[in-house]
């Protein structure tokens, strides 16, 4: 169980996360959702005491998380992969972590084994790592106590489609078993496959949670054309709601015959035109969070809907 309540955060005069509230129950897969910059980091330190909310209250398995005896037994924590000793091999990293917590030392090997770590890798110095490989060794780390819950930052950062798909797999199967995931992530896609419940947050405020049954209710079109200002001035003729996407696509809220029809009374030739299927996450992600994009990086992208990252 987590539990966050009307948790504040603020830094240098200016408010970060501000009044946010939301419940992971056991056995689910909870997606927590944001542009870069929107609060999704700053809010999983403050469940994990890492950093003090200015106000409100988290707590994880009925209490603060500085207050869990042991608390690696029973919470698994990776927001930042690369935050480990580069100096260590794999297998002493881990083996370390689990003299540190009373865990069995057989359990490494078992752990290594189940985040695809091979021997060769075990021996590697951790500082040789791909960003891949670190998260599957944070991974490791994360599960090594066999905790009730699991609170992870970005996982599938570094991933490939073969990566996120054994993640997917291994966070489903932990949900299963009764524990608490908490995912943050800006990759749509790999929230959408495996959350049961999602929450969208941009400019330090929670803008939507539920099912994704709750969240998305309707679907639209995805079109894409050489001549863009074109489609949009056509577009906007005919009164259809349209939201920008990556790689220059449009998502429109009408059917695609209607989208058809209107480019070609616009005279505008179109490239790609299908069902958003799936992409209704995408279109509810730009709708609440469009006012607060500022708060991204200016140099990264703020979300991303395709499996991308490199090599594991």
């Amino acid at each position: 169980m987590i539990e966050a309540t009307a948790i504040t955060k603020q830094r240098g005069g200016r408010t970060i996360v501000s009044d946010v509230t939301f419940r992971c129950e056991p056995g689910t897969v909870t997606g927590f959702l944001g542009p870069n910059g929107a609060g999704k980091t700053t809010t999983m330190r403050m469940l994990v005491g890492l950093s003090r909310p200015d106000g409100g209250e988290a707590r994880i398995l009925g209490g603060r998380y500085r207050d869990l005896p042991n608390p690696g037994r029973r919470v698994g924590i990776l927001l930042d992969a690369s935050a480990q000793h580069a100096g260590r091999r794999g297998r002493e990293a881990l083996a370390i972590s689990a003299q540190t917590m009373g865990v069995p030392a057989r359990r490494v090997d078992t752990l290594l084994e189940l985040v695809g770590l091979d021997e060769a890798a075990a021996r590697r110095r951790v500082g040789r790592y791909s960003l891949g490989m670190r998260q599957r060794l944070g991974l490791a780390h994360a599960l090594l106590g066999d905790p009730e819950v699991l609170i992870l930052d970005e996982p599938a950062n570094g991933l490939d489609p073969e990566g996120m798909r054994w993640m997917r797999g291994l966070l489903r199967e932990f949900a299963e078993r009764g524990g608490t995931v908490l995912l943050s992530s800006h990759l749509l896609a790999e929230v959408e496959a495996v959350a049961d419940r999602m929450m969208i947050i941009g400019g330090g405020r929670i803008r939507a949670q539920g099912t994704h049954a709750e969240l998305l209710t309707e679907s639209g079109t995805i079109v894409e054309a050489a001549d863009l200002a074109g489609l949009d001035a056509a577009l906007q003729r005919a009164g259809l709601a349209t939201h920008v996407t990556d790689g220059g696509r449009r998502l429109v809220e009408a059917e695609p015959e209607v989208v058809a029809r209107v480019a070609l009374d616009g005279g505008v030739v179109l490239h790609r035109l299908a069902p958003a299927e799936g992409a209704g996450l995408e279109r509810l992600f730009f709708e609440l969070t469009a006012s607060t994009a500022g708060a991204s990086s200016p140099h990264t992208d703020p979300i991303h809907t395709e499996l991308a990252g490199a090599p594991a």
